[in-house]
């Protein structure tokens, strides 16, 4: 019997070409945001999509059931590289998140989380008679706190938030008891109004002073619009200023938030304060509106798998995306605290950008075996 090459045969007219098209226009309009808050990094945005569309296509093309065989190996891959950072990595603005092999510098964070989304969809599709019972549950949580604990060393809470956030979507696909889930519910809302309180005292014994200014200002912006929450209440002008259309695309306006140098960060965490202001309204509508339709189109991709680790990596990938890109929006907005994470495909950064492609290919490669076994 001949043996089946790792490239799986597929129909070309089954590949998701609505959800490449989706990803590849809103790269666009982040290099093209990017070109008007930094040009310098232009070339080397394209390279990473052009690096992250070879990658893409490649991993949708490799049965992804394969590469779940070594679930065990990602999930080890990703302590290890979390590890190294907080041994080998550098000092980048009181925070270690970055490591260097052979000349490469990237952020394992962002790598730990499609790890850790293989991982568990693996894990999930192994144990899927037992995802109910209160010990399926257990050992998940004890599987990611040790990722989870490194990442918070760095410290990284943003990030740390993102992948929490992805296994509470992953577990309900998984198929966990809904009744665990709404108990679960019922401790956490008074929970979080007692964290929340203890967050706000003076001296807080949960978060470090700087976690909890940026809380602080969220709330009362007013008073630290001269410190932490001055880069917000600029964004937030730039946004406004810039209506229904914009100021149009790399604007000399002298009235331009942007070019009077008041908004720092604005190729990563501020990106999307760029598109309001060059872009207005309609500008911002349309990131959000290619933000929403991947996600959706993930969470169609993951209703029609073929086995539960296919709708886990599909909705894991969704919730990834979409999460933290509103996230993102959000801090630019003034509706979340500031977190310095990056806007998906939009924002300059290497690591980000191919990490959602790499993530994208596999739910091309789930959306290519859409026939449901189980």
């Amino acid at each position: 019997m001949k043996k089946q090459s790792i490239f799986t045969r597929y129909k070309l007219k089954n590949y998701d070409f609505a959800l490449v098209f989706f990803v590849l226009f809103l790269s666009v309009i982040g290099v093209v945001a990017i070109s008007s808050s930094d040009n310098s990094l232009v070339t080397k945005q394209i390279m990473g999509i052009a690096l992250g569309c070879v990658v893409m296509i490649v991993v949708s093309l490799i049965d992804y059931s394969r590469i779940l065989q070594f679930y065990l190996a990602f999930y080890i891959l990703a302590i290890v590289l979390l590890l190294g950072v907080l041994v080998f990595g550098s000092n980048s603005h009181g925070a270690q998140r970055w490591l260097e092999i052979a000349g490469i510098t990237f952020q394992p964070s962002e790598f730990s989380k499609i790890l850790l989304i293989l991982f568990f969809a693996q894990y999930i599709q192994i144990n899927k008679k037992n995802v109910e019972t209160i010990k399926f549950i257990f050992t998940s949580v004890l599987f990611l706190l040790p990722p989870l604990g490194l990442i918070l060393l760095e410290p990284d809470l943003s990030t740390s938030i993102m992948i929490c956030i992805i296994f509470a979507c992953i577990l309900f696909v998984g198929g966990i008891n809904r009744r665990f889930v709404i108990a679960v519910l019922a401790v956490s809302v008074p929970l979080f109004a007692v964290l929340f309180y203890l967050i706000l005292l003076p001296d807080s014994p949960i978060l470090q002073g700087y976690q909890q200014n940026r809380i602080l200002a969220w709330l009362h912006p007013e008073d630290y619009a001269d410190s932490i929450a001055y880069q917000t209440m600029k964004s937030i002008m730039a946004i406004g200023s810039g209506q229904l259309t914009g100021k149009g695309y790399d604007t000399n306006e002298i009235t331009s938030v942007l070019n009077a140098g008041f908004i720092s960060e604005s190729q990563t965490d501020f990106i999307f304060t760029v598109i309001g202001e060059e872009f207005g309204f309609i500008g911002g509508c349309l990131v959000i509106g290619l933000i929403l339709a991947i996600g959706i189109n993930c969470l169609i991709v993951a209703h029609k798998a073929k086995d539960k680790a296919g709708e886990v990596i599909a909705t894991g990938i969704g919730a990834w995306i979409c999460f933290q890109g509103f996230l993102n929006i959000g801090v630019a907005t003034g509706a979340m605290p500031n977190t310095g994470i990056p806007l998906p495909l939009v924002s300059s950064g290497l690591t980000s950008l191919v990490s959602v492609y790499l993530g994208v290919g596999f739910v091309l490669n789930v959306s290519l075996q859409q026939v449901r076994t189980y």
